[in-house]
């Protein structure tokens, strides 16, 4: 399971202005969907370009779907940020 710090929240709103309380509202929905679902994944991400103004590509979407559905998603984020 994923560790967030308050500085990890920090970061993310820095970069898309959407606050902690969205984020974890966001992550509560998350929790009861099927992400293995594609086109639960294709509403995720376009709920998220739509809250952070930043559309994402159909090839990006894409290969989010990908990641997701393999496994592939990186244990720490934090790294990214």
């Amino acid at each position: 399971m994923f560790k967030f710090t308050n500085n990890f929240f920090d970061k993310v709103e820095k970069k898309t202005k959407v606050g902690k309380d969205t984020i974890l509202d966001l992550a509560a929905k998350l929790q009861k969907s099927d992400l293995k679902n594609e086109a639960t994944l294709r509403e995720v991400i376009k709920e998220l370009g739509d809250m952070t103004g930043k559309p994402v590509s159909k090839d990006k979407e894409d290969k989010i779907i990908e990641t997701v559905i393999n496994d592939k998603v990186p244990q720490d984020l934090d790294k990214f940020l």
